[in-house]
């Protein structure tokens, strides 16, 4: 993942995790595989967040001894002397431009084939993109797509955790292929459901229209829609936003946000505020 803000640079030290369970969190009717793998490490030193990354050194390839790879930290739990934490890890593939062939994608591969008991080394964690403000009067905005999602269930939890009762607007938009690829918003893993009767919280879904043909996920629309709330929330006095997920999302986003705006110079000025007081945050992968 490129996280596009100044993090904390790691210490470089490798350590390592034992995988405790991974589970998949799309049903198996859905052509997309993305497991939920929850890791303990031994490192007294692991000071992750929901949004922070760890570097995975996954089993390298053509002679590397590692292939390295930022996979975000989706929840995190001490227990005692130990910290366990989760990944959401989608199983990739790609097609090599030169002969057109399928191969599997090295690290999410080898992600998704770990069993119990298995260990991963990595370094990190690295990144803080993601951080509940401590003023609850705060608008949080996130805008995710695909295993993006998997630092907001973190953080809007911990959101409603360390603050009995949040002031501000929080509101989750989030894009997937279709239905059944709407990851912990499905009939098998719908946790956020735990938040819907808040006063503060409310999620948007957006799918593709036609996702058999791989047509754009419409969460341009899903802003669109709720144009007026929207940039209340973004010309308030303070808002974060957040956003999560694909780098070709971003374009997407952007656009739908100067529409929103009315002119790009209206936009401009008021995305320009926000990446200046550190309150725009980004982790594209």
């Amino acid at each position: 993942m490129r996280i596009t803000q100044n993090i904390a640079a790691a210490d470089g030290k490798v350590h390592a995790a034992e995988l405790i369970s991974s589970h998949r969190i799309t049903p198996e009717s859905s052509r997309e595989e993305v497991r939920q793998l929850l890791f303990r490490t031994n490192d007294i030193a692991f000071d992750g967040v929901p949004g922070s990354c760890i570097r995975l050194l996954a089993p390298g390839q053509y002679g590397n001894k590692h292939h390295v790879r930022l996979y975000s930290i989706a929840d995190q739990e001490r227990a005692g002397s130990r910290t366990e934490f989760a990944l959401c890890v989608r199983r990739c593939f790609y097609i090599d431009d030169f002969n057109g062939e399928q191969y599997e994608g090295v690290a999410s591969n080898y992600l998704c084939d770990l069993k119990p008991g298995d260990a991963i080394e990595y370094v990190g964690p690295v990144g803080y993109p993601f951080q509940v403000p401590d003023n609850p009067a705060a608008n949080i905005l996130m805008i995710g797509m695909g295993t993006g999602i998997a630092p907001f269930r973190g953080l809007i939890r911990l959101i409603y955790q360390k603050f009995v009762r949040w002031e501000g607007k929080v509101r989750l938009f989030y894009g997937a292929r279709s239905g059944l690829e709407m990851l912990y918003m499905n009939d098998v893993n719908n946790d956020l459901a735990n938040y819907y009767d808040l006063p503060t919280f409310k999620a948007f879904q957006a799918i593709s229209p036609r996702p058999v043909f791989d047509a754009p996920v419409e969460l341009d629309k899903a802003l669109t829609r709720n144009a007026a709330e929207v940039w209340a929330m973004l010309t308030s006095d303070d808002c974060r936003v957040f956003v999560a997920g694909t780098a070709d999302m971003l374009e997407q986003v952007e656009k739908a946000l100067l529409g929103i705006a009315g002119s790009a110079a209206a936009w401009s000025r008021v995305r320009d505020e926000l990446v200046a007081r550190g309150h725009w945050a980004e982790v594209l992968y």
